[in-house]
């Protein structure tokens, strides 16, 4: 469910992706981690991350130039609470580039679940394509995959912004790669008004900087305070009805003691009421109200309707869709939509040996769509053995090799051998109805479950509640190919509304 970083003399006043993709895991848990990077022979530059004025860790980046190449690094530490536990969560991207700004790979490091964490290099082949090793959990997978066109990295931003300046009122857009994600973002840049900005005591006239970047029909929103030099002394950025920061510091101050912010209070949304016997429940309808700016923006799916109430409230009612009879492997049709949902993806690797040996296994001769669904969706719940929030995130690939991990490894897994089965699948986000989580009563929390197209439907799958499944107290937010960046949707809305009324029809 992975940096949000402002650089020196010209360095990024733009955002790439570390804090909101890090934050976006919490939703599925994340353990002990530390990440050491060299500060020797380099510009150094350290920040304070704060959130609702509470120092929560730290950020720095440091430059290195050469007589042909510039490597950016920028690691982030810091430490949350998730009720009575706290955890440290270290991320660290370094991007490796000409001095003309031109990609040249990239290396990434998460220490997210305790266990060694994950690391991820990138180089860009003859051919223009990025060449991808990712290490996970002592498993090696190795990938190639397109780059982006027109994607810049860290140099090749800060050259861009060089380039732009700070005149009130310009605008113009930046497309930025996240090794962190495997993709490319868009982000408007507009620039704004210079003010006397507040620096934890110090007082500047900073430049006003607003970022803004849409992400699986989701828009990011931050604010940073830059100097004339283009360094950013301050961002702000709302997230889950809290305001993080980062503002420059120094050294000491920024490696100096941390205080833990409790993150489950804004990761799980109270019920009205408490959910009983959901299994005999026909549909339940809710009623969101939005508690921030934003109106709230929640897709209608064949297993749940949507419609505007007044005050911007949102009127929700999830009634199951029963799998259509009839339909035959593999699927036949000619729907678009449907046809890419059969297609491999970077999370979803239906095409691998591993993938398609499992989904014969769970299959075996069965040659009705929904049946061999439902079978697969008992197999991986069976398949994963280890059933724990140790993985950060994990492709359906490297879960078919681990056989453990949380939610969304149950989700991509059973999404990959469908489609290696030759049936229609996507992954979803969403929050979902728990009775009971960490001594938190009747409480909504984020989740990732399947869906899988039988004869023109979407029917929910979630292998991590067999035997009842998917049911009426999932709520759909986004959908897709298990992207990281389609839990954005989600994480984005987290904080920002509550379930004012919940009606249940039996």
């Amino acid at each position: 469910m992975q940096s949000v970083f402002q650089l020196k003399k010209g360095r990024r006043t733009v955002k790439s992706f570390f804090i909101s993709s890090c934050l976006v895991l919490l939703a599925t848990g994340c353990g002990a981690g530390s990440i050491r990077i060299d500060t020797e022979s380099g510009e150094v530059e350290y920040y304070a991350v704060l959130m609702e004025g509470r120092k929560i860790g730290h950020a720095l980046h440091v430059r290195k130039t050469g007589a042909d190449v510039v490597t950016t690094t920028e690691m982030l530490s810091m430490v949350i609470g998730r009720g009575a536990i706290s955890m440290s969560i270290s991320t660290a991207e370094t991007c490796i580039e000409t001095t003309e700004g031109k990609p040249i790979g990239f290396e990434y490091t998460e220490d997210l679940g305790g266990m060694g964490g994950k690391k991820m290099t990138g180089r860009l082949n003859d051919a223009g394509r990025l060449e991808v090793t990712t290490a996970d959990l002592g498993i090696e997978q190795k990938r190639v995959i397109d780059w982006p066109t027109g994607a810049v990295m860290a140099e090749g931003l800060r050259l861009l912004e060089l380039e732009k300046g700070l005149k009130e009122g310009a605008a113009y857009q930046a497309k930025i790669f996240s090794p962190a994600l495997l993709s490319a973002v868009n982000a408007n840049v507009r620039i704004g008004p210079t003010t006397n900005i507040d620096l934890l005591g110090r007082v500047l006239s900073l430049t006003e900087v607003g970022v803004s970047m849409n992400m699986q029909g989701a828009t990011f929103t931050s604010i940073s305070y830059v100097d004339t030099e283009l360094r950013a002394q301050k961002t702000v950025m709302p997230m889950m009805g809290m305001n993080l920061e980062l503002i420059a510091c120094d050294k000491a101050f920024a490696l100096s003691e941390n205080d833990i912010v409790d993150f489950l209070e804004k990761l799980l949304i109270p019920s009205p009421v408490a959910l009983t016997d959901l299994g005999s429940t026909d549909s339940i309808t809710y009623l969101l109200a939005p508690t921030g700016p934003a109106p709230l923006s929640i897709p209608p799916t064949d297993n749940q309707t949507v419609k505007l109430a007044e005050d911007g409230k949102v009127l929700i009612t999830v009634k199951p869709a029963p799998a259509p009879p009839g339909a035959k492997l593999p699927y036949s049709g000619k729907d678009e939509q449907v046809l890419d949902a059969l297609k491999p993806a970077r999370y979803l690797q239906s095409d691998s040996k591993e993938i398609i040996s499992l989904a014969r296994q769970a299959v075996g001769e069965t040659k009705d769509a929904a049946e061999a669904a439902r079978k697969i969706e008992n197999f991986v719940n069976e398949y994963i053995t280890e059933k724990n929030l140790s993985v950060g995130y994990a492709s359906a690939e490297e879960v078919a090799l681990s056989r453990q991990g949380d939610c969304t490894e149950h989700a991509v897994l059973t999404a990959a051998l469908c489609r290696a089965a030759g049936v229609p699948a996507r992954v979803v986000s969403g929050i979902v109805y728990i009775d009971d989580f960490d001594g938190r009563k009747n409480v909504f929390g984020g989740h990732a479950w399947t869906e899988a197209c039988i004869n023109g439907k979407w029917i929910g799958l979630d292998a991590t509640r067999v035997p009842n499944g998917f049911g009426p107290g999932h709520i759909t937010m986004a959908a897709g190919n298990g992207d990281p960046a389609d839990f954005f949707a989600m994480a984005n809305m987290l904080g920002y509304f509550k379930i004012e009324k919940i009606t249940l029809e039996k």
